[in-house]
């Protein structure tokens, strides 16, 4: 057998905030940030459809470790829905399914939205990533094939009405995580009786991310471009412009501890932290300089242990 190659890249460690754009999909737009950084690894933490532009956290390095916390932590949204007609996907990627006027009133619409909020059940769409019998449900749809799909519990934070104007609607949502916008746009279509599907998708927000940090690829091009031109090393402009890997797993509370005792941990072994809490997941560092190495967990005995470990 083969030996496997070393993988190509750097080691480049830290969070970019990508602004995605429209028309290419979350794998296409990780590949690119992967490329610009010369990075030997990276992830993306929860997929945007083509359509959908916006906030798209790229992990790069050892920050893919922490990718998952990311994943489960609220989102918010900006989408804009038409209204009269449905399509297959839910959004004007799809076929249209029925088109039908437009009768309901204002208050119709406030009552509607309000069926919304809070916690809630919701049947994924047939046009989603999530697995059937190991198969995404959108591959099923495209063979035209309908799967049994259970609801699953969500909770939509905030519901606003932007702008409802003529057959146009224009909403925010704070949502947890696993929530689908288009099933929220199709679905309160069909409670107002008359379709609905996305005609645009913008997340601003994934967890405490600012909205000011967001790049896009052009602008990273731009920077990438410049750098070579003046002789610079691409790694002293764009690595500045990552976050803290650590700012994935921001909302865990901080366990720090002195170098001796984080020795311990390193190596596998739980530990007493004054102060630790008593259940739960942690962020453990170190020194008064707080370096972050890992993600640990509080054992039945109230002991620190590893459970997912920084490889400076």
């Amino acid at each position: 057998m083969g030996r496997r190659g070393k993988a190509k890249g750097r080691n480049v460690n830290g969070v970019l905030l990508l602004d995605k754009p429209t028309g290419i999909s979350s794998n296409d737009a990780l590949q690119k940030v992967k490329r610009i950084y010369y990075a030997a690894k990276a992830g993306h933490t929860g997929a945007l459809d083509p359509l959908a532009t916006g906030m798209l956290p790229i992990c790069l390095g050892e920050a893919t470790k922490f990718s998952q916390y990311l994943l489960d932590s609220d989102k918010r949204y900006v989408v804009t829905a038409k209204l009269g007609v449905r399509t297959t996907t839910s959004d004007s990627d799809g076929e249209v399914v029925s088109e039908k006027p437009i009768t309901f009133t204002h208050a119709q619409l406030i009552d509607a939205l309000d069926t919304f909020r809070g916690d809630i059940m919701q049947i994924p769409s047939m046009y989603s990533a999530l697995k059937y019998q190991g198969q995404p449900l959108y591959k099923y749809a495209r063979e035209g094939i309908e799967v049994p799909r259970e609801a699953r519990p969500i909770t939509v934070y905030e519901l606003k009405l932007l702008r409802f104007e003529g057959d146009e609607l224009e909403l925010e949502v704070h949502s947890s995580k696993g929530t689908y916008i288009r099933t929220i746009v199709d679905d309160l279509g069909e409670l107002l009786g008359c379709g609905a599907h996305v005609i645009q998708l913008r997340r601003t927000q994934v967890s405490k991310y600012p909205y000011e940090r967001m790049l896009t690829l052009e602008q990273l091009e731009c920077i990438l471009e410049q750098a070579r031109d003046s002789d610079t090393l691409p790694s002293d402009v764009l690595d500045p412009l990552l976050l803290p890997l650590d700012t994935a797993v921001e909302d865990l509370p901080e366990v720090n501890m002195p170098e001796v005792v984080a020795e311990y941990v390193k190596h596998g072994q739980p530990v007493q932290v004054s102060g630790a809490p008593t259940s739960g997941l942690v962020r453990m560092t170190v020194g008064p300089e707080r370096l972050f190495i890992g993600v640990g967990e509080i054992n039945d005995d109230g002991l620190v242990g590893p459970k997912r470990m920084v490889n400076y």
